[in-house]
């Protein structure tokens, strides 16, 4: 949509409430924001499926925005010619007041009032959306409609899918009419400051600090960061944000100036690593994670899709659902890995035929090596609640499962170039450079999750579907083969 005629939208409105600086940036120099990732992309991307399905709360309503690219005045005037002929249900009403912009998911005309209804994908009722709507409500009274009431829908996570959709039950309603009158000259004050931030020739002096995070991560991180050098005391493992922040306020901002009697154990030792350029490698400590390990071990990792909108019977909204699995067995140090793999291949449920795969695979001995153990024991405790013809054998599974991110969270081994991260896309090219998610289609967990969302929400066939298939082994195949060479690895440091 054009928003040349008006200063501030519901979004601009918010993300000055967060950080005047981010507005001014955002209206002036849009070119410094940080692209967008794919994780950020597939929360837009679900906010939008759940706001079209929440339409079907108020069916045959018309929809007073033909598109993105029209102009401002002309949403409104479409809006303003739908109320005046009668129609009762609008999605995507448009106001304006004093240069406020605002576009509300639902308006219903229910008896001789109106009322409004905005869509939230989340499962809770945030401080950020009650401001939110605040701004909405205060908009469209004082631009003249006679609004009665204003309504928050959102997930309702307690909801369990059986048989078709029941969007009755998919969402919760609830007035924040009260509220968002309490909030009314907040909103107007924060209005005006934000209408002379964007008034202003110069950038507002506004330093880092926690409004970066919250209660989005800004978009303009990269360029207000930029500032920060490699090895400071934001990578700092374990330590509070707000404790980091304390230090930077007080002028620590490397590695090397922090005081080492105000960190911890775990801390300390990836400050010294960093000074000295040195590795911290434990080699008791691994060793008895080594010693601990019973063969043949079973290199496992899961891919899950955790929709907003539940697929299958059974299943709430949000619930982790594994659709894909990578399997590597060792039947000891000196011998190449077999592997095994599962990929669901539509769009039914297919948990009980991966856990039945997976029990195939993992025989009855031997260890079972993952990477964040309570991930993948939490998916499978899910499973054996949903199958429970399956408990003792899910049971079983999880008592073998050990963790190879043990020895990286405790630092037993420790190399200055993980930046004090644990992660496996951090830990494995630091010990096993040749190898790299570089080059991969799909390269993290989030781009699994959205390609099999694709694969299946689209059917696609064809050579589009087996490409987007290889790209998902692929990328699993990799996550099991890298816990394996991180093993062997830590094997050859004590030997």
């Amino acid at each position: 949509m054009n928003t040349s005629s008006h200063l501030l939208s519901k979004s601009t409105f918010l993300r000055g409430s967060q950080c005047g600086k981010s507005l001014y940036l955002n209206k002036f120099h849009k070119e410094y924001r940080d692209p967008i990732d794919e994780s950020k992309q597939a929360i837009f991307d679900t906010g939008h499926i759940v706001g079209e399905l929440a339409k079907r709360l108020f069916p045959g309503g018309v929809d007073s925005n033909f598109g993105a690219d029209l102009d401002t005045q002309k949403a409104i005037n479409e809006t303003k010619r739908l109320i005046d002929s009668g129609i009762k249900v609008i999605y995507e009403a448009a106001f304006m007041f004093q240069e406020c912009l605002t576009v509300v998911d639902i308006l219903v005309h229910d008896g001789d009032c109106w009322k409004a209804y905005e869509v939230k994908s989340s499962a809770s009722i945030k401080k950020v959306n009650i401001l939110d709507i605040s701004y909405q409500y205060y908009i469209i009274k004082e631009s003249g409609l006679p609004l009665d009431d204003i309504f928050i829908v959102y997930i309702d996570s307690d909801y369990v899918r059986i048989g078709d959709l029941d969007v009755t039950k998919l969402f919760k309603r609830e007035s924040l009419k009260v509220k968002c009158e309490e909030n009314k000259k907040l909103i107007e004050k924060s209005v005006n400051d934000f209408k002379s931030i964007l008034q202003s020739s110069d950038t507002p002096s506004i330093d880092i600090g926690e409004q970066c995070f919250s209660p989005y991560d800004c978009d303009f991180y990269g360029y207000c960061w930029s500032h920060i050098p490699e090895n400071s005391v934001f990578d700092i493992a374990g330590m509070r944000m707000k404790k980091k922040l304390e230090l930077y306020k007080n002028g620590i901002t490397k590695l090397s100036d922090i005081d080492e009697d105000e960190v911890s154990e775990l801390q300390l030792i990836q400050i010294q690593s960093h000074k000295t350029n040195n590795s911290r490698i434990d080699k008791q400590k691994i060793q008895e994670f080594i010693d601990n390990l019973r063969y043949p071990l079973y290199f496992l990792d899961f891919e899950t899709i955790n929709p907003a909108i539940p697929l299958y019977d059974n299943t709430r909204p949000y619930r982790q659902i594994p659709f894909q699995y990578s399997l590597h067995v060792l039947d000891n140090m000196s011998t190449e890995p077999r592997h095994f793999e599962f990929l669901a291949n539509s769009s039914n449920d297919s948990r009980e035929q991966f856990i039945i795969s997976l029990i195939e695979h993992l025989q009855k001995e031997g260890d079972i090596i993952v990477y964040n153990m309570s991930f993948e024991s939490s998916r499978l405790s899910e499973i054996a609640l949903a199958f429970p013809k399956y408990k003792d054998e899910v049971e079983a599974i999880i008592n073998r499962a050990k963790d190879l991110m043990g020895p990286f969270r405790e630092k037993s081994y420790y190399k200055p170039d993980m930046n004090g991260s644990y992660s496996l896309k951090v830990v494995l090219p630091s010990l096993v450079p040749e190898m790299s998610y570089d080059g991969l289609q799909i390269s993290n967990g989030s781009s699994a999750s959205s390609a099999f969302l694709y694969l299946i929400g689209n059917n696609i066939e064809g050579k589009e579907k087996e490409e987007i298939r290889n790209n998902l082994l692929e990328y699993c195949k990799l996550d099991t083969l890298a816990l394996v060479r991180i093993l062997e690895v830590l094997n050859k440091e004590v030997v």
